[in-house]
């Protein structure tokens, strides 16, 4: 049974272990192995641990999926929703996105970004009431697909 519950400092290794085998893929898809999730450091997330919303879900003892948010004044900004590859497919993603909107739940909007060509997080962003506000080109191979959720939208 997968459970979701706030990230704690000491999650800190087991949320980079999954965040990196998660983004592998995303890396491969756009040919650029140096995205952020990858070169992001222990000390840099467990920062975010401790300053920010970090939801992490649990399968037993085992961290297999996080998301962050991090509230300035009333917009949310979501960001390293990832699930382990081998869990994949099962909800996790939207529960823990879920999860998020409840526990910050002062946020009038949320937003977010993903890549052009991530498909299955489009349409788990769609899923979940996310509209797309703009597209940004960041190279050739690159276009961020930025979303918005007003709050209090339905989703599902």
């Amino acid at each position: 049974m997968t459970t979701i519950e706030r990230a704690e400092p000491g999650d800190t290794g087991e949320i980079l272990t999954v965040q990196r085998a998660a983004y592998v893929s995303e890396a491969q898809l756009y040919g650029d192995p140096f995205i952020p999730p990858l070169i992001e450091t222990a000390e840099q997330v467990r920062k975010v641990v401790e300053t920010a919303v970090v939801l992490v879900a649990r399968d037993g003892s085992r961290v297999v999926g996080a998301v962050r948010g991090q509230l300035s004044q009333t917009t949310c900004r979501v960001g390293r929703l990832v699930v382990a590859p081998d869990m994949q497919g099962r909800g996790i993603g939207g529960a823990l996105l879920a999860a998020l909107h409840d526990e910050v739940a002062p946020a009038q909007a949320f937003d977010l970004f993903t890549g052009h060509l991530s498909e299955g997080n489009l349409r788990l962003y769609r899923r979940h009431g996310y509209r797309e506000t703009r597209r940004e080109r960041m190279s050739d191979h690159l276009t961020l697909v930025h979303m918005r959720r007003e709050a209090g939208r339905d989703h599902l």
